[in-house]
């Protein structure tokens, strides 16, 4: 029986497969609701082009296209990128990050509208889904979900097409290379097909398989150098020109882009439990991540930086999780402020066919003094010190030494 107290719907709409089928699905499977779709535009470029024309002639309303791209860099991407957070020390999370900012504006416009439900297309298997509902949850505790994948007959991505076209809807793609895929200003995913087996090296001659970078083979065979400025932790220029943050993250895709920088194949541990294969395409995130950790070296003390990698990690897992409006990243995020209040200054490093190589680094807060760590003669360092500093720290093994060596007598 079909629900019929649901009159309208506010869809979580990117024009890819799931979304484009779900608009006729939930029309068949609900008393024709009025669905409203919005798609947040956090820097997919190319495919948000005729995606209102599509939105409305299967079956949608309206379609929102709201630009995030600022808030999406200067609120998430840049935050995330201060705490140093890799999921399983290798993902620069530009999937998990992105759902939070896209799902709370569409709670914000599900509320303004006065929806009775909000929709998405995720799949039960995935990280998404959590990621979605866990914001809902926090700006609209009371809000109807739909989640088709979790509900529907089809099983497959082949079913899906079989319904796409019984259904007329056009797709940009063919099942040679359905690619599952996620695009947004700093990064692109792809899952799914040869992928499924991690025993595939991924066919990157593939042509509709990279499309943010080069492989390091063709990349040029001559170096490039890059410098970025931080301050306070941020990036706010490339090779001496100011930039706004989502300028500065475009034109550093540019440049790693063309030199086959931030190409990772990985196989990670996802939230619902079982492992999944991808590559990962993050060419100016890569060397934002690289710069930053330089210049860190540079300006935090040994106890707050190796403190920091532990905070690093639980924030990535907070973030991969889909928890990113909750007191505990909020309380993280204050203590990774209070780290970056001079990390501020230049790194310069080397670009070479998927490699970056460090090529300098300066800053105005440096704690690295040429005078104490010289190998040369200085005046400032008594090397005598040492000894009592050694035996201090080291009075609790020796200790216990006398003590192992006693009870063997």
């Amino acid at each position: 029986m079909k629900d019929a107290s649901v009159k309208k719907i506010v869809l979580a709409y990117s024009g890819g497969l799931d979304t484009s089928v779900i608009i006729p699905w939930l029309k068949e499977n609900y008393e024709d609701p009025e669905i409203i779709a919005v798609s947040g535009d956090v820097g997919q470029s190319d495919e948000l082009e005729g995606l209102e024309e599509k939105a409305l002639k299967t079956g949608a309303s309206k379609l929102f296209i709201e630009d995030l791209k600022y808030e999406f860099v200067k609120d998430y991407i840049f935050p995330t990128l201060k705490a140093g957070a890799k999921y399983e020390n290798t993902y620069l999370l530009g999937t998990s990050f992105a759902r939070p900012i896209i799902a709370k504006r569409i709670v914000e416009i599900a509320l303004k509208e006065g929806a009775d439900a909000i929709c998405h297309g995720c799949t039960g298997k995935g990280n998404d889904q959590v990621r979605f509902e866990l914001t809902i949850k926090a700006f609209a505790p009371h809000m109807k979900v739909i989640a088709p994948w979790r509900t529907w007959k089809i099983k497959s991505r082949d079913e899906e097409i079989d319904y796409a076209e019984a259904h007329g809807i056009p797709l940009k793609f063919n099942r040679a290379n359905s690619y599952s895929k996620d695009k947004n200003l700093w990064h692109l995913s792809h899952e799914g097909l040869d992928l499924e087996s991690p025993a595939n090296m991924p066919n990157y001659n593939n042509k509709n398989f990279l499309e943010m970078c080069v492989t390091p083979e063709q990349a040029p065979d001559k170096a490039e150098f890059v410098k970025i400025s931080f301050k306070n932790g941020e990036p706010v220029a490339v090779n001496g020109k100011k930039l706004g943050p989502v300028e500065l993250v475009a034109a550093l895709n540019e440049i790693g882009g063309r030199n086959g920088i931030g190409i990772i194949d990985i196989v990670e541990n996802r939230l619902v439990g079982m492992k999944s294969r991808g590559v990962y395409e993050t060419p100016g995130g890569t060397i934002l991540y690289h710069a930053h950790d330089v210049l860190e070296t540079l300006t935090l003390d040994r106890d707050t930086s190796h403190y920091k990698q532990i905070v690093a990690q639980q924030y990535a897992e907070l973030v991969y999780y889909g928890k990113w409006f909750t007191p505990l990243r909020e309380a993280l995020q204050a203590f990774v402020d209070k780290t970056q209040e001079t990390v501020t200054g230049e790194v310069r490093l080397k670009l070479y066919k998927g490699n970056i190589i460090n090529a300098g680094v300066t800053s105005p807060y440096s704690l690295y003094d040429e005078a104490i760590a010289t190998f040369a003669k200085d005046e400032v360092y008594n090397q005598s010190d040492s000894e009592g500093f050694i035996n201090l720290f080291g009075l609790p093994m020796k200790v216990r030494a006398m003590m192992t060596q006693n009870k063997k007598k």
